[in-house]
């Protein structure tokens, strides 16, 4: 049902924490007939959570053209490894790169400060 091993483990926890989830549920273009398959959604938050390992540089790029395409969007990451490096020459990490970009990001679990309801 998961596509990786890893969003299996972070779908248990989220189950276990009782945290209400949908898995890739939504289809969202982001380039003329391209579509983008958001990981989790939490409706009753309001936003989409990618979870990510490896982050590569076309999911990178991908993310800023959903981004400009549908600013309405709230996706947020949550990273196996936030201090990973974007590559062995950078010292940016997978963290600074969301910082820079915008994007909301937490290391391996969802922060509880995000499951409150949004006035």
């Amino acid at each position: 049902m998961y596509r990786s091993k890893a969003e299996k483990e972070f779908a248990d926890y989220l189950t276990e924490s009782k945290i209400e989830f949908t898995y890739e549920d939504f289809r969202i273009p982001y380039v003329v007939s391209k579509h983008y398959t958001p990981d989790f959604f939490f409706k009753k938050y309001g936003f989409f959570i990618e979870y990510k390992g490896y982050f590569k540089p076309a999911d990178r790029k991908k993310h800023l053209l959903i981004k400009q395409q549908h600013s309405n969007l709230d996706i947020r990451f949550i990273f196996q490894n936030a201090n990973n490096k974007l590559n062995k020459r950078s010292n940016t990490t997978y963290a600074d790169w969301c910082d820079r970009h915008k994007f909301m990001w937490s290391q391996g679990k969802v922060p509880r400060q995000w499951l409150k309801k949004q006035k």
